[in-house]
């Protein structure tokens, strides 16, 4: 799919109002990134109004071999000219239901309290793939209370691990602990689609080797009720153990 596709199916997507300036906050956030260390990530402050970068930071190029000043100069045209042809159909794909599921099911107020997870493959300096994860966070919103500006955090795998894109809208509760409201495996019926968002929230707590008794406290939920989700999962997914259970989502945590 050419670029100009991808930008007229974008600009659906995100259709606002022309104008836009980036926030004293985020230009701090900006700041913040000279005392970074080098590693496997890297972030952008994301335009969706101009599809451009207002920000790329130093780990771009340590993680990709790609030069920033492409990506500045070409904007999200060129970032989208590096993904796997194969992969851009389930990234629109998730794009658009993730901004019909935040205009139409959330209201102002979670708007923004969310953060939005996708994946998908880009080329990168050796005309190799590698995986990226990729975490954005609304910073900044239109009249509409619509997300314009975004925090976008990459993170880089190996493109030899075969991995289904997927999409995920998470809330961050009263209790300040993010809770899953959206969930789509969008490559296949794969049948971790089967799992309940509130079952994802239980698997994320009991990675973080969280008790029973706890995961009932955080999600204001009885032990009991806990317990019965546990044993739904194991019989949902065929697996013996929660300690199986734990291993297999820490190999695969963006399945979560």
């Amino acid at each position: 799919m050419k670029t100009t596709k991808i930008n007229a199916i974008y600009n659906e997507i995100f259709e606002t109002y022309p104008k836009v300036e980036i926030e004293e906050h985020i230009k701090k956030l900006i700041e913040l990134d000279y005392y970074y260390p080098f590693n496997s990530t890297f972030y952008c402050i994301t335009n969706t109004v101009h599809q451009k970068f207002e920000y790329i930071s130093k780990n771009f190029t340590a993680c990709t071999g790609l030069p920033v000043d492409k990506m500045i100069s070409g904007g999200m045209d060129y970032f989208w000219s590096l993904f796997h042809p194969e992969d851009i159909k389930h990234w629109l794909k998730s794009l658009t239901d993730l901004m019909t599921f935040t205009m139409t099911e959330l209201d102002d107020t979670q708007r923004k309290r969310m953060s939005y997870t996708w994946n998908y493959r880009i080329k990168v300096n050796d005309d190799k793939y590698v995986n990226i994860i990729q975490n954005t966070t609304p910073l900044q919103f239109d009249k509409t209370n619509k997300p314009i500006i975004g925090m976008a955090h990459y993170t880089v795998l190996d493109g030899n691990l075969k991995m289904d894109i997927c999409a995920t809208a998470k809330y961050l509760n009263e209790n300040n602990e993010y809770e899953t409201l959206f969930y789509k495996n969008q490559s296949t019926s794969n049948t971790l689609n089967i799992i309940s968002n509130r079952e994802r929230d239980i698997i994320r707590l009991l990675i973080t080797k969280k008790t029973s008794e706890e995961i009932a406290k955080d999600l204001y939920i009885s032990k009991h009720t806990v317990n019965t989700h546990r044993r739904n999962i194991l019989k949902k997914l065929n697996i013996d153990s929660t300690f199986e259970l734990m291993s297999y989502f820490k190999n695969n945590p963006k399945l979560i």
